[in-house]
């Protein structure tokens, strides 16, 4: 873990390299957006829906995105209003699709632009009051929930090898972490190189869609694995079966794909992060490095409660736990899939409204329709499959 941490921050280091505009202030961005968006309505009067549709594309991947702003109002203002901005984008480019009024457009363009205005404002706030904790708040809390949740997933995998005496299948787990975060950092310059020619933005997006929802697919086998060797006599009998076929070839290797998938999605998050954070940093650059530290120490920490406080627990609790606490981690992972692929254009956004939906984007959980239907779908899945595991027991003879 610790070879971890210290290529995760050298990778880190490297990406302030990367090719980057001088930091603009957010109210430049504010003002770029607003200008492009009068543009982009000039494009739609004209009678070029599609064009306009580009432009407002443009605007969201190559301004909104890719200058920051969406990081900073999601880490210092609120996801809820990054979530909601986002929905917004998405209703004036279905409008224009349809060839809705002028009139209407332009006011969908406005209710956009008053919500940017209104965080932008808030951010230039948050900063004056704050100072340079406004750097280090954003940099610490990235990296925090970032690496949480690969921890997580790692500390179960790594428990579960020590748990069950393979402790020398953990070198799959470090190697495919490590492996991990050298393709994060690979993709994030891959992604900025590009960007300007083949419109990373959505690409990138539906990268990391796909990217979450292999790993949701991982985290469920994972989860019913384990589950399954709750029972102890069943666990026995994995045991004498596993001493006379190897690991090496199936099941340490899925475990070590789990462990790549998670820190690669979370890796290259980070490092797309810090480097929209060290592009509008203007003199706050200390104050990032300070938070990076400070999450730094505290991920290790966590990541050695977890670890010793998941070796010290009775077998049965220790899967049942692991298994329902992988089951809700693909249910997070769904949902911020799918969310991934939204922002892409891939799938389409609906809203939920009218009915007090709560905006949690650290479990995944979005009010609109798509967001929410395959993590439902995914809760009934299980309450079916406990129900016909504990038939399943009750059945069988003491």
């Amino acid at each position: 873990m610790k070879k971890v941490i210290m290529l995760l921050a050298m990778l880190i280091v490297f990406s302030v390299v990367l090719p980057a505009q001088a930091a603009p202030k957010w109210e430049q961005v504010g003002q770029h957006i607003t200008q492009a968006m009068g543009a982009a309505l000039d494009i739609y009067n004209s009678g070029d829906n599609e064009g306009a549709k580009n432009a407002v594309n443009d605007i969201y991947y190559g301004i909104y995105e890719k200058d920051g702003l969406e990081t900073a109002i999601r880490n210092t203002v609120a996801a809820k209003n990054a979530n909601l901005t986002e929905y917004q984008f998405s209703k004036l480019k279905k409008l224009m699709t349809q060839g809705a009024d002028s009139a209407q457009v332009k006011e969908a363009a406005d209710t956009l632009l008053k919500m940017i205005d209104g965080d932008v404002q808030s951010l230039q706030g948050s900063h004056a009051a704050q100072g340079g904790w406004a750097s280090f708040w954003p940099a610490f809390i990235i990296l925090l929930r970032e690496g949480i949740e690969a921890i997580l997933v790692l500390a179960a995998i790594i428990a579960y090898l020590c748990k069950s005496g393979n402790e020398k299948y953990l070198s799959y787990v470090y190697n495919y972490s490590i492996a991990a975060i050298i393709a994060s950092f690979i993709t994030a310059y891959i992604f900025n190189s590009i960007a300007q020619e083949f419109g990373a933005g959505a690409n990138q997006e539906i990268v990391e869609g796909v990217t979450v929802l292999i790993a949701v697919v991982v985290l469920l086998s994972v989860s019913l694995w384990m589950g399954g060797k709750s029972n102890a006599k069943v666990w026995e009998a994995y045991i004498q079966k596993m001493v006379k076929t190897s690991m090496s070839t199936g099941r340490a290797r899925t475990l070590g794909f789990a462990a790549f998938l998670a820190v690669y999605r979370e890796g290259a998050e980070v490092v797309l992060f810090y480097q929209a954070l060290f592009n509008n940093a203007a003199g706050d650059v200390e104050m990032i490095w300070l938070g990076f530290a400070a999450a730094c120490v505290a991920l290790a920490i966590i990541f050695t409660l977890i670890r010793v406080g998941a070796l010290r627990i009775p077998l049965r609790p220790f899967f049942i736990g692991t298994s329902i606490f992988m089951y809700i981690l693909a249910v997070s992972f769904a949902g911020s899939g799918i969310e991934e692929l939204q922002e892409g254009g891939l799938i389409s956004i609906t809203p939920i409204e009218g009915i007090p939906m709560p905006n949690i984007d650290i479990l995944g959980i979005y009010p609109t329709y798509e967001t929410m239907a395959i993590q439902v779908i995914l809760v009934i899945a299980a309450i079916v499959g406990i129900v016909y595991y504990k038939k399943k027991d009750s059945s069988q003879p003491t």
